[in-house]
């Protein structure tokens, strides 16, 4: 990600619907795993890192460019500087590995996932959130730096290609996809944004509603799963 994203997104992350709604689907995901030793990859502003901090982990985060290190130190954050396809880690040393939103930056993403699960000690846990569909393949993903969207199939490849056995795959923000479909067809680059105070809590609204409803198996904008090393 270019660092004046990251400084966006650092910027929002805060009060962005978006970001408040995915640091919930981190705190549920992890809620019954006993907190050890866990890195974000990725981690931007490090907003994920901080979830997992407070639930009792000993996070830290692992960012590539000097703009995310930055700013993550700055918050006083543990990070560390390094290459998601090659985690500067001992083998079999983490309990959880969150990449949100990560993989799909990568040229080799196969890489990344056979060095998350090496790193991982058996019985740790990978939680993984990717864009989906390529159909809505955009100017947004030019300007973020997006390689791929995913589909159900490509990242149960991956994952199980890598060894991982999987908990059920689910979508978010299903609710939204028609609204993100139809925006993007004429967007001209990345829809990372402050919107006004009223419009980011009906959005808020929104995406908070499809927590309850049985949508998470219809298509949505991100794909959501759980993966595990076997013990």
């Amino acid at each position: 990600m270019e660092a004046t994203e990251v400084r966006k997104l650092t910027e929002l992350e805060e009060r962005h619907w978006w970001y408040r709604e995915r640091r919930h689907l981190l705190a549920k995901a992890v809620a019954d795993l006993k907190p050890g030793r866990a890195l974000d990859v990725g981690a931007a502003g490090g907003g994920n890192t901080r979830v997992l901090q407070s639930l009792g982990w000993q996070a830290s985060a692992l960012e590539y460019g000097p703009t995310g290190a930055e700013v993550c130190a700055a918050r006083g954050i543990p990070v560390l500087r390094g290459d998601a396809t090659a985690l500067p880690l001992a083998p079999g040393s983490l309990d959880l590995v969150v990449a949100f939103d990560v993989l799909e930056h990568l040229d080799d993403d196969k890489a990344a996932a056979s060095g998350v699960f090496d790193a991982l000690k058996p019985g740790g846990s990978f939680l993984v959130a990717v864009p989906c569909d390529p159909k809505l393949w955009s100017a947004h993903d030019d300007a973020v730096g997006h390689v791929r969207r995913y589909t159900r199939p490509t990242l149960t490849d991956l994952l199980q290609g890598a060894g991982f056995q999987l908990e059920p795959m689910t979508s978010w923000n299903v609710l939204m996809r028609p609204l993100v479909s139809l925006r993007r067809r004429s967007s001209t680059g990345s829809d990372l944004d402050d919107p006004p105070a009223l419009l980011n809590n009906a959005l808020r609204a929104v995406i908070t509603l499809e927590r309850y409803l049985p949508v998470k198996q219809l298509p949505g904008v991100t794909l959501l799963v759980r993966a595990e090393r076997p013990l």
